[in-house]
């Protein structure tokens, strides 16, 4: 009853109950965010996880323009029935170099974490030409107006100068061969010997099937791409943290 008496001053006091409140939040908030300074990186890093080349980038930038993320979402939850449909659920380190990250709060259709290498380019062109034609039930929009929209990576170079600001390691030779990679990574008759040492692992192919280098050709790379940086055979989680 004691207890109860000093609570109820307490509770009848405004003031009191204001600086109390206020005391409690401060040390709750001090608690959780101090710690965070003496943190080098609050994300674990794994092996594989590299920026968007500039094609990539550029696929991702038309996936956002489109909506996709409104209906697909990027994010595997660590639940059995998920990890069994998508694979192994999604890691912080996939998406640290997402400015903003497409981890979704909905699903109208399925979830493309891991979508990278899943099905063909062609497949992806239908797909996105007629989405019916492969996917009968499917409620997707056509996209097909986008093997038609040329690109010629112009101002690529300025979207790695923002994504490089909001700290996406884009290097001074990324930056300089920006324009020379995105068209490089859609033919492979060119020269990419320099995208694959400034990227590593990078897909380089005719993504759309057309000679000329259309958005087609972007998104596809970039949705080539998901969830296939990690090699999960050899991935084993840092216990440390």
């Amino acid at each position: 009853m004691a207890f109860l008496d000093k609570h109820k001053v307490i509770e009848t006091n405004a003031t009191l109950l204001l600086v109390l409140s206020f005391l409690v939040v401060t040390i709750g908030g001090l608690v959780q965010i101090v710690p965070l300074f003496y943190l080098e990186n609050t994300i674990e890093k794994v092996e594989g996880v590299r920026p968007y080349t500039p094609l990539e980038l550029a696929g991702r930038d038309i996936y956002l323009r489109e909506g996709c993320y409104v209906c697909h979402s990027q994010m595997i939850r660590p639940m059995r029935d998920e990890v069994e449909r998508y694979g192994h659920y999604s890691l912080a380190a996939e998406s640290m170099y997402d400015h903003p990250f497409q981890w979704g709060s909905k699903r109208t259709g399925p979830d493309l974490a891991r979508v990278g290498d899943r099905y063909s380019d062609a497949w992806h062109v239908d797909h996105m030409t007629d989405p019916q034609s492969v996917v009968p039930e499917s409620v997707m929009p056509k996209y097909g107006f986008l093997s038609n929209k040329v690109i010629d990576g112009e101002y690529i170079g300025d979207s790695m100068k923002v994504h490089r600001v909001v700290g996406v390691p884009y290097t001074d030779d990324m930056m300089e061969n920006a324009v020379a990679d995105f068209k490089a990574q859609a033919n492979p008759d060119s020269d990419y010997d320099g995208l694959l040492e400034r990227y590593g692992k990078a897909a380089v192919r005719n993504f759309d099937g057309t000679t000329a280098l259309t958005e087609m050709d972007a998104l596809i790379a970039y949705l080539q791409v998901l969830g296939t940086m990690v090699d999960f055979s050899t991935f084993q989680p840092d216990a440390s943290r």
